[in-house]
């Protein structure tokens, strides 16, 4: 906001679903977006890719299997009956992930777990994992992370049993609306922001590196993932073959 000398209005939403429609109708110009829905949303709301950070060396980012640190869950399998969190209906670590995971067990959440509840924000689960509200949850590792070095008071009561493979991290994109310049000057500010002293500072505090030009190529994984997913859920209706 400073360097280009316009106010900025931090726009919140429950839903990630919520966030697509605003950023689809340009109510909203800029956004920091699951890579799950990137994938699913950006053919129908016109998502166009700014800038990814980069954490630790990385662009990527994986899901983190988490349980009560005090519990005796080792694996997945261990959970069977249990009580799981997901985050966002639409989320990559926080729903998608565990799915896949299940799939690979012949499973579906529903047979797998005696309840499942949705906290809509990954701090969320990571707290009700923490305070036995549920055994355990899939969540962003990014963000489990941050918490267990900024402030682990939730964090230190779990425990990871599972990490999946690393995806795209999560982008910041912006809406087909808002005009290519603007566009152009966002990347070129946030692009130089770790050569900047108060960029760094901000950076630093979020424990990103810097910002780098994004690929589309990152999220393919992604995209496989849902595909074969979605596969599956054809797969029962399907015609027998004759």
């Amino acid at each position: 906001g400073h360097k280009t000398g316009k106010d900025l209005e931090l726009v919140q939403r429950k839903t990630y679903s919520e966030v697509n429609e605003l950023l689809g109708k340009g109510l909203i110009d800029l956004a920091f977006i699951c890579s799950g829905p990137y994938v699913t949303g950006k053919d129908r709301y016109g998502f166009v890719l700014l800038a990814v950070p980069v954490v630790h060396g990385h662009p990527t980012y994986s899901a983190y299997l988490i349980v009560n640190k005090e519990s005796t869950f080792q694996r997945l399998g261990d959970l069977k009956g249990c009580t799981f969190a997901f985050t966002d209906p639409d989320s990559n670590t926080g729903r998608l992930v565990p799915l896949a995971w299940l799939a690979a067990l012949n499973t579906m959440p529903e047979a797998f777990f005696g309840r499942i509840i949705y906290t809509y924000s990954h701090d969320n689960s990571i707290m009700a994992v923490a305070r036995g509200l549920v055994d355990a949850a899939s969540v962003d590792g990014l963000i489990w992370d941050y918490y267990e070095k900024k402030n682990p008071t939730f964090t230190s009561k779990t425990r990871i049993i599972k990490k999946s493979e690393p995806f795209g991290i999560p982008p910041l994109v912006a809406s087909r609306q808002f005009p290519a310049a603007d566009r152009e000057r966002i990347q070129n500010l946030l692009f130089g922001m770790h050569q900047d002293p108060e960029g760094k500072r901000i950076l630093t505090e979020l424990m990103i590196d810097r910002f780098i030009p994004p690929r589309d190529e990152w999220y393919d994984s992604v995209r496989k993932m849902e595909q074969q997913l979605n596969r599956l859920k054809e797969e029962p209706h399907a015609p027998p073959k004759p």
